[in-house]
């Protein structure tokens, strides 16, 4: 079997070859008139289109080669016969043309003998020569951590890894039409701050140059979300990516998507009502209309949270979390699916003087060494002193969701490119 090298270097001499006949391997331009999904969905003996895709399969026997390309829609099979072509542009793509190359290809419909709808190829255009050799079986690699690494190449050869990231973005533009649908406002925040807060992570550091700033990449949404609260933007959401300095593990990676949502006058109450119409609205079969509450007091024995939580399986809110920085009354609450944290939610601190404590007791534990502790937020503080409404909000993290409503296994299954160690 020929090396990756001894096949790169043949691709290279194919390459030469297209350009010595006058034929630029990589035009800008591309005719198409149907994509492959199209021309099985609107077959008709003898019509005439332009197709353009990757190829996938080549199958060759004397006179006559099968192929299928393949596009984001779908995938056909096409036919070259040397008697329809000629034999010098038959032999041109035999010659010069391999699995992986883009191609365009213009012919008419016809049934096989097998009724398998196919494109009987008149003419044929190279798009782009590849010259790296697609993996010939993706799924036996024993590095299977190259899925991640190469996420093209994943996406190349396995139907069910782009099907979860098809349904990732039609659960996003799900979310955002729910919430557009009940009034809510979506924003964007900075992702570089001052001072970062609104969780209890360690923040990732870097410097502005420009202003000879140190600046943090944000680890929650939270905060600037709350000063649109007292700007007057009553319901307010984002979706964006937040950073965050800590372990790697099934459920955790240092980039990562959350939903942040806040309401003006809504309490936890509110608030876990509108969670449980949401979620279920996403998928009935996983989340119920009603979701289970329990105490946190009466499920967490001997502080072992997490074990608590593994125990649970039907979508949970635990209630009363404790040492909450930003939560008002201790009303906060966690919802749990299958012993996985999904939802953080809680009625909002808006007293400016008990919020002004609740920091001061976070300094005093930065201080004495606690990295994930929250920092004393005077420009936070101040906005809350002109006036936020009563208000309640969660966070959602999307990646996790992903785990529920795909076949993902783990985030960096359910995350395009997810962080990788350096090999």
């Amino acid at each position: 079997m020929a090396s990756f090298k001894e096949i790169r270097e043949n691709r290279i001499e194919k390459l030469k070859n297209i350009r010595k006949a006058g034929i630029d391997p990589y035009p800008a331009k591309v005719e198409r008139t149907h994509t492959c999904k199209e021309a099985i969905e609107q077959f008709e003996d003898g019509k005439e289109m332009i197709l353009v895709g990757r190829l996938i399969t080549i199958r060759g026997h004397g006179g006559s080669t099968f192929i299928n390309i393949e596009d984001s829609f779908g995938k056909i099979q096409a036919y070259f016969k040397k008697d329809e072509l000629g034999e010098e542009k038959y032999k041109f793509f035999q010659d010069n043309f391999d699995i992986g190359d883009f191609i365009k290809i213009k012919g008419t419909l016809f049934l096989t003998r097998k009724e398998e709808k196919t494109l009987l190829i008149k003419d044929f255009n190279i798009l782009t020569k590849s010259l790296a050799p697609l993996p010939e079986k993706w799924h036996g690699l024993k590095d299977v951590e190259e899925r991640f690494r190469k996420r093209y190449l994943d996406l190349i050869m396995s139907k069910e890894t782009r099907d979860i990231f098809k349904k990732r973005s039609k659960i996003i533009k799900d979310i955002r039409n729910f919430l557009d649908e009940n009034k809510f406002v979506e924003v964007e925040t900075p992702i570089l701050q001052s001072l970062y807060g609104g969780a209890s992570a360690r923040p990732f550091e870097t410097h502005l140059n420009a202003l000879d700033m140190d600046l943090y990449l944000r680890i929650a949404l939270e905060l600037y979300l709350k000063r649109l609260l007292v700007g007057g933007i009553e319901r307010v959401y984002e979706i964006g990516r937040c950073f965050r300095n800590e372990g790697i593990d099934r459920e955790h990676n240092p980039d990562f998507t959350m939903l942040e949502c806040y309401a003006a006058y809504w309490d936890w109450e509110d608030l876990m009502s509108f969670m449980e119409k949401m979620m279920h609205h996403l998928d009935p079969k996983i989340f119920p209309k009603k979701w289970d509450r329990v105490k946190y007091s009466d499920i967490v024995k001997n502080n072992n949270e997490k074990e608590a939580f593994s125990k649970i399986e039907k979508p949970t809110f635990v209630l009363y979390i404790p040492d909450i920085p930003l939560c008002k009354k201790g009303e906060a609450l966690q919802g749990i699916v299958h012993g996985m944290e999904l939802i953080k939610a809680f009625t909002e601190q808006n007293d400016p003087l008990e919020q002004r404590k609740s920091f001061e007791q976070q300094e005093k534990l930065h201080k004495k060494g606690d990295k994930e502790a929250q920092r004393m937020d005077e420009d936070f503080l101040e906005a809350l002193e002109y006036g936020m409404p009563p208000a309640a909000g969660f966070g959602l993290g999307i990646d996790r969701l992903m785990l529920l409503l795909t076949d993902a296994k783990s985030l960096r299954e359910s995350i395009l490119f997810p962080l990788m160690k350096s090999k």
